[in-house]
């Protein structure tokens, strides 16, 4: 199947221009500009073989994002979400390949539990999908002899494993690694990138235990980032950076939140360049002024917090000190959510608003739609070694074809996801996609 995307703006990390793509076998074929030499005589050799062509003037084309922290909740907590739901979620908001987290139910710490997510995604998901392992406290000979051996039992391959979780905090699943030797064990991995969630446990105990003698059981979700603290994200995130600057880690630094840590990360990858900062739209458009607004569907880890953090982590997008969006899409029932503070569920469903997000902000910040196309998929696909994720010859033709000249409204109803809501509701943002191709088909959304 020949596919031919006529007079587009193409956005990549490196230029935006109007010009072509040529897609064959779901790869794509070649890439014209208008503004090269020879572009009209190309066109018209190409249109002799009479592709499926798409006049496409006035919308954009992008690589298709590639989300490397979700949480499709599927095994054991499949009543919030599951793999065939929240993909053809992260679909709708131009991700075309995602990445799951363990803490799951069993959590995905061994070949055995990785090889059932496996199986349950294969035919059921809208666009890509891979895994990361989760590290604990005493398996981590076990994920070092995996992803360099793999598993002979299950099949397991060390290509089946993205990357390795570390819980330096515990979040939903409990996950948490804390024992010393095993951090240095992990942070000596090489050959995958290690991801982590950093905040201190010891400082959120503490501060939760004072609001509990505070507030007693009515503890209110405005003292969320107070509990989780910005000192405990820096103190955590200190040691991590430490620890990647020592073993040379290809340290993922997950969904960061501070104005601190990103003043951290710029010094620590002049000591270690494969350091990637990663943060999310939660915490580049909600602040803490939201909390009264929003309670417990703003409530996530690590919290949202003040407007300075938010400026500042929305200037490391345009400089290009944050190298990665992850979504951190983490979907709770509202009647779940709908709890006092203490047994409300940390996470917010947020991935089919991904692209229209990055793209509101990328207007209101006057950042260039190259830095969006770096942060949304090229980067990823360099970290994670993906043959997606780029506009570039023989790389999959995974993209998402959108109009930035129109605005939508979002609305619960129209969402994708299984758990029904969005902390986006009533957001008016730029950007409506209109086709996303996997391998040069459309897909439906």
């Amino acid at each position: 199947m020949t596919t031919f995307l006529h007079d587009v703006n193409i956005i990549t990390a490196e230029k935006e221009a109007v010009g072509s793509i040529l897609i064959k076998d779901g790869k794509i074929e070649d890439i014209l500009y208008k503004e090269e030499e020879g572009y009209i005589r190309k066109v018209l050799d190409i249109l002799k073989d009479k592709p499926e062509t798409l006049e496409l003037q006035g919308k954009c084309v992008m690589a298709g994002g590639i989300d490397a922290h979700v949480h499709f909740r599927e095994p054991g907590l499949t009543h919030k979400a599951d793999i065939q739901t929240e993909s053809a979620a992260a679909a709708a908001g131009g991700v075309t390949f995602v990445m799951d987290m363990p803490n799951t139910n069993p959590p995905t710490i061994d070949a055995h539990s990785l090889k059932t997510k496996i199986e349950l995604s294969k035919g059921r998901t809208t666009g890509k999908i891979a895994f990361h392992i989760g590290a604990t406290n005493t398996n981590a000979e076990d994920i070092i002899r995996l992803i360099t051996e793999g598993d002979a039992e299950t099949g397991i391959t060390p290509d089946d494993i993205a990357g390795v979780k570390v819980f330096m905090g515990s979040s939903t699943g409990n996950m948490l690694v804390d024992d010393n030797s095993a951090l240095s064990r992990l942070f000596a991995i090489s050959s995958k990138p290690v991801l982590v969630h950093c905040e201190d446990e010891k400082i959120i105990r503490e501060n939760l235990d004072n609001a509990m003698a505070k507030y007693g059981d009515d503890i209110p979700f405005t003292e969320h980032e107070h509990i989780r603290s910005r000192s405990a994200c820096i103190k955590s995130s200190i040691k991590a950076l430490e620890m990647a600057i020592k073993y040379g880690t290809r340290l993922v630094l997950c969904h960061i939140s501070t104005k601190e840590e990103m003043e951290m990360v710029r010094a620590a990858k002049l000591n270690n360049p494969h350091i990637i900062a990663e943060t999310s739209c939660n915490y580049l458009w909600f602040s803490d002024e939201d909390y009264t607004r929003l309670g417990s569907r703003v409530k996530c880890n690590p919290s949202v917090k003040t407007p300075q953090d938010r400026e500042s982590l929305r200037k490391g997008l345009a400089e290009g000190t944050i190298d990665t969006i992850g979504s951190d899409h983490a979907p709770h029932l509202l009647s779940e959510k709908n709890a006092k503070y203490a047994k409300a569920p940390s996470g917010l469903p947020t991935i089919q608003q991904s692209l229209p997000v990055l793209l509101t902000i990328a207007a209101e910040e006057e950042i260039p739609l190259t830095r969006i196309a770096s942060v949304f998929s090229e980067k990823a696909s360099e970290i994670y070694g993906l043959n997606t994720g780029k506009i570039a010859k023989g790389y999959a033709a995974d993209l998402v074809i959108f109009d930035l000249n129109k605005e939508f409204v979002v609305r619960n109803e129209d969402l994708k996801g299984k758990c029904g809501w969005t902390p986006f509701e009533g957001e008016t943002l730029k950007g409506v996609i209109e086709t996303i191709l996997i391998d040069g088909a459309a897909v439906d959304l």
